[in-house]
Formats: C-alpha cells, sequence, structure tokens
C-alpha cells in the first residue's frame, strides 16, 4: 500500500498491515494451495538460505513452482512480502508473561533481550528490515507489547521507560546484527567460526598499524576468558547486558520509581 507524499509526488510506501483490501482484481485468480502464509514461509526460507540480496519475486516464484504474476496476486510488491516475512520470525519469539507476580523482572528482561540476540542472529537479514518498516504486524507489537509491560515492573518513574527499552534493546539490536553478519561471513568460508577467528587474528597481526591495538585487545580478551567463539560473545554480551540491569536498578534508587516490583 502506497501514498502520495504532497511535497516530493513521489510513492510513500506505509505498511502492508495498513491496506484495506484483500486481493485486486484483473489479475487472474489465486493458485491452489497457495496463500499469503505459505508465500511468507517460503520468502523466509528463502531469506535464510540465500540472504536479502538475492532475493527476489522471480526467485520466490521459481521456489513456488508459479508465475510472478501468481504470486503479485496475494501482494502488491517485495516490500509488502519483506514486511510479512520479518513479522513472522517475531513470532518465534518466545514470550513471558509480564502478569506473573512471582518472576522476576530482571529474569524476563534478560529472557526477552537473549530471544532477540539468537532471532537476529539466526536470521542475519532481519536486522537492516526492522530499520526499514513500521514495524506493526501482530507479532512484532506483542513483542512490543510484552517489553514495555516488563520495563514497567521495574520501577521507573514513567519518563524514564522508553529510555530503559532504548538501551537495552538497541544494545541487543547492534549485538544480535554484528554477531549475525559474523556467523554469515564465517559460513561463507566453510570454516569453523574457531577457526575463522585465529585466521583473522593472525592476518590483523600482520598490519604494522595494527600490531600495538592489536596486543591490547589480546589482553582484554585473555581477562575475558572463553575458549570458543560462542563462549567469548555469551559472556561479553551476558556482562554488558548486565550492567545495563544494573543501570536501570541504580536508577530506580536515584530517581525513586513508583511502579517497583520486588525480587523474587
Amino acid at each position: 500500500m502506497a501514498k502520495t507524499s504532497p511535497s516530493s509526488g513521489r510513492s510513500a510506501r506505509t505498511s502492508v498491515w495498513l491496506e484495506t483490501k484483500t486481493r485486486r482484481s484483473g489479475r487472474g485468480g489465486g493458485q491452489p494451495g497457495l496463500d499469503r502464509t505459505r508465500i511468507t514461509e517460503v520468502t523466509v526460507g528463502l531469506l535464510d538460505a540465500e540472504g536479502l540480496a538475492k532475493f527476489s519475486m522471480r526467485r520466490l516464484a521459481a521456489e513456488l513452482n508459479v508465475t510472478a504474476m501468481s504470486v503479485y496476486w496475494y501482494v502488491d510488491s517485495k516490500d509488502d512480502l519483506l514486511e510479512l516475512a520479518l513479522d513472522a520470525v517475531f513470532g518465534e519469539l518466545r514470550l513471558p508473561d509480564p502478569a506473573a507476580e512471582a518472576e522476576d523482572w530482571r529474569d524476563q528482561l534478560r529472557a526477552l533481550a537473549t530471544e532477540y540476540r539468537v532471532l537476529l542472529v539466526r536470521h542475519p537479514w532481519l536486522s537492516p528490515l526492522v530499520g526499514t518498516f513500521l514495524n506493526i504486524g501482530p507479532n512484532y507489537l506483542a513483542f512490543s507489547r510484552v517489553v514495555q509491560l516488563v520495563v514497567r515492573r521495574t520501577g521507573l518513574p514513567d519518563h524514564g521507560l522508553t529510555g530503559a527499552i532504548v538501551s537495552v534493546f538497541q544494545f541487543v539490536y547492534g549485538y544480535g546484527t554484528i554477531e549475525g553478519h559474523f556467523f554469515t561471513r564465517v559460513a561463507d568460508t566453510g570454516m569453523t567460526p574457531d577457526d575463522y577467528f585465529r585466521q583473522a587474528m593472525t592476518t590483523v597481526t600482520e598490519a604494522p598499524t595494527a600490531a600495538e591495538v592489536l596486543e591490547e585487545s589480546r589482553q582484554l580478551m585473555a581477562a575475558r576468558g572463553g575458549d570458543t567463539v560462542e563462549e567469548m560473545m555469551d559472556r561479553d554480551f551476558t556482562f554488558a547486558l548486565d550492567l545495563l540491569v544494573a543501570g536501570i536498578e541504580a536508577m530506580v534508587k536515584r530517581d525513586g520509581g513508583t511502579n517497583s516490583s520486588p525480587r523474587a
């Protein structure tokens, strides 16, 4: 669905979730066994297998064994499909119950952050789409609602809630995006993450200007611990998330929040 921008005269896209029609006329009938759910599932599979850059309506139609025009009977554009795929994978998140009073908000916040991180790594094409679309699909809205309710349980005053959400979930977005790119590069080489990391570190040491900085980095990484790339990434993520949780607790004490719930 699109609308015309008065200032530019160009079409400004809104969202597939705001469309008011279920099917456009003049494009023939739908294909037996084909619907938006099936098309979205195949779209997600292609994005996972081949990446965002290689995705096209023609490639999708070939995978579905239909013509491209048959796909357009169900959606208006490629952007519609990407937006549907974006929301579909948010449906994979396991969301805690923010109304469960016996559960600590700290544990629930950590669980939400970890789920989001895993999602970004599992679907590396996801992160650029999150910043492209309006994110008003039902699965994303369910995730957003639970995040808000859990953060409200921290005890922060209302004016600090959005800042807390931003600090935690933009951190997760950045961390998961970089981690996802790393594993995509590793997969392209056919190496294991640990072998790739060792080779990369060896290669970097051959650059004279990087040697000094790298030596300092080695000391930091040694202090951090972790025998594998996965362990190093998990420890960094966990510690950074703990810092953010501790920061929220400190701000609650400083500002005297009104929505505090006791630690379980």
